[in-house]
């Protein structure tokens, strides 16, 4: 039986790193000092989430490539800047990553970060939906402060 592809790797990419642009513009808009610190109901400051979405995506597609796993680290940068850097890096990371990735593999089952197992194509989604979830938490945090967050159509 023959099937046809939904989306290619270039449009889930490009989906992906929509998401991306998005959250960076979230990144931006936040004042430093809330950025690294503002917090509501004990979730973490949005500088800690940017900073899990940076170890968790070029990182994770390394690992589905290459086959080498990369210990989980999040140190959470002390600066706006640094964490827009990492943000940058992260997002080339994973477009040079994703090129890598054949399309046959996407179908493959392979457990990374030693712990999460499941198709290929399933670890690209994760990322993507953790990504979309802690950006609506960046969201909640910017409309606390009284800040406008970006339009979240507009990727």
């Amino acid at each position: 039986m023959s099937t046809t592809a939904v989306l290619s790797p270039a449009d889930l990419l490009a989906h992906w790193q929509g998401h991306r642009k998005l959250t960076r513009r979230v990144i931006e808009a936040f004042p430093e000092e809330s950025l690294l610190t503002f917090s509501i109901g004990g979730m973490r400051p949005f500088a800690a989430l940017a900073t899990e979405l940076t170890v968790i995506a070029a990182p994770m597609v390394r690992e589905i490539v290459s086959g080498e796993g990369t210990p989980y680290s999040e140190n959470v940068p002390k600066s706006k800047a640094e964490v827009l850097a990492n943000w940058d890096a992260a997002t080339a990371e994973l477009d040079a990553w994703f090129a890598k990735v054949p399309p046959a593999k996407f179908e493959e089952t392979l457990t990374v970060f030693g712990q999460y197992t499941g198709p290929v194509w399933s670890h690209f989604f994760y990322a993507i939906d953790n990504e979309v979830h802690h950006r609506a938490q960046g969201y909640v945090y910017l409309r606390a402060l009284g800040i406008e967050p970006p339009p979240f159509w507009e990727r």
